[in-house]
């Protein structure tokens, strides 16, 4: 993971993005936090590499962003294990987003803030509270849907091992069953709970 001189913050989970949207705008409004947030109706991978390069100009304390660079792969994760998804799918969201992170076009966020993760749906909860989280548990963090909940998140961010090398969080992506997803004995990371 190429390192940068601010913490990024991801902020996903609310089926309502205007919600995610109004939350980061507000953090942005502290002075050490700064808001990036592309035009939603630009495609996933444009959004997330425009947010990513927008953070490594950055050298305030946060930036705070609703463009998830795995916006992609979690559709089509949940399409493949949902519905009969059309063949090679998943596949596709792979190489693309695999494609650009090699170039330097795009990273994880430092901490995904998983805004009132109960809203999702099944599948999509244990992408980020299962599949991510198993791979760097303190780097997923539940949160309710309530600015003072995100304010107070932000304040006790812990230090936790990095992500992995993205294509190595990725390999075999396709067989990771979301009901076998192991949570692991810590999971995510709620919020207020010690280090």
């Amino acid at each position: 993971m190429q390192r940068i001189s601010t913490t990024v913050l991801g902020l996903v989970g609310s089926p309502d993005q205007a919600r995610l949207l109004a939350h980061a705008q507000r953090l942005g409004g502290y002075g050490n936090v700064r808001a990036v947030l592309p035009p939603a109706e630009d495609p996933a991978l444009t959004r997330a590499m425009a947010a990513w390069a927008e953070a490594a100009r950055t050298h305030l304390a946060f930036v705070v962003h609703d463009a998830d660079p795995l916006a992609e792969v979690v559709a089509a994760w949940v399409e493949h294990w949902d519905t009969a998804d059309a063949p090679g799918r998943l596949e596709l969201a792979v190489q693309a987003v695999e494609q650009r992170w090699r170039a330097g076009s795009l990273q994880l966020p430092d901490y995904y803030l998983v805004v009132d993760a109960e809203q999702l749906g099944a599948t999509e909860r244990h992408w980020y509270l299962g599949v991510l989280a198993d791979r760097a548990p303190r780097r997923v963090v539940l949160v309710d849907d309530d600015h003072d909940a995100l304010v107070h998140a932000v304040r006790r961010l812990g230090a936790g091992r990095w992500w992995p090398p993205l294509d190595r969080l990725l390999e075999g992506i396709d067989r990771r069953v979301p009901d076998q997803v192991d949570l692991g004995s810590r999971g995510p990371t709620p919020v207020g709970e010690p280090g």
